[in-house]
């Protein structure tokens, strides 16, 4: 068995065993394998493992990546997308976790008409309140999934955070427990699904699952330590 294989196979194991813990079904959790700086050959070794799921922080890495990749792979943009990536970002992925204004949002559902898609995607919400990081803040979010319903090429399917970093996994639990508490808040008030919780990244995923996440979003744990790529020379977001 490679390294990389073991890697995968050590990253399952941890996800059924989290499931377990919170008494939930392993095929609940999905794996996005965050594959930032990742050359192309790194992304197809990952793929032949069976992970079909990858996800990009920047529009336009993933614009001289992605026609390299397997055809058959599904991208995520999980970074912070601006509004003149826009356009690309609609045609290169399935899906945006990190929608973190309303006017972005409308952006992308403009863009998206225009292209004749329809786009699934994530509210991020600053859950901790660092101001260092995206998103909007938990209040923000009725008044945005109350516009949203007037929006048509984009459909809100959840919510999405990263809390602060920390050397104990716990330490994560409150955030993640805050977003999940504000889902289910939502659900209630707008009636919508919302059935994606997008958390937990290689330090604290099961931490995430034990409190409902539906995606992990796993880099450097299943792929190793980064190294910088030179793609091209025009890859800045």
């Amino acid at each position: 068995m490679t390294e990389l294989e073991t890697r995968a196979a050590d990253i399952r194991r941890r996800i059924e065993v989290a499931c377990s813990r919170a008494g939930r079904a392993p095929s609940d959790v999905r794996l996005m394998a965050v594959s930032k700086t990742q050359s192309p050959d790194a992304v197809a070794e990952v793929a032949a493992l069976g992970i079909d799921t990858f996800g990009e922080n920047k529009v336009q890495e993933a614009k001289g990546k992605i026609p390299l990749c397997p055809s058959r792979l599904h991208w995520h943009l999980i970074g912070h997308l601006q509004s003149n990536k826009v356009r690309d970002a609609v045609r290169l992925f399935e899906m945006i976790h990190a929608v973190d204004s309303l006017r972005l949002l409308e952006v992308i559902d403009r863009v998206a008409a225009e292209e004749g898609r329809t786009i699934p995607v994530c509210l991020e919400v600053n859950v901790s309140g660092e101001r260092s990081k995206f998103g909007m803040a938990p209040g923000e979010v009725p008044v945005v999934l109350e516009a949203a319903n007037r929006l048509h090429a984009v459909k809100p399917v959840g919510v999405m955070t990263i809390p602060p970093v920390a050397e104990d996994p716990e330490e994560s639990r409150p955030f993640f427990r805050a977003l999940r508490e504000l889902r289910d808040r939502m659900r209630v008030t707008t009636g919508l699904e919302l059935p994606e919780l997008s958390m937990g990244m290689s330090d604290d995923f099961e931490i995430a699952i034990e409190e409902g996440a539906t995606w992990i979003r796993v880099g450097t744990l299943l792929f190793g330590p980064r190294k910088r790529k030179e793609l091209h020379d025009d890859l800045d977001s």
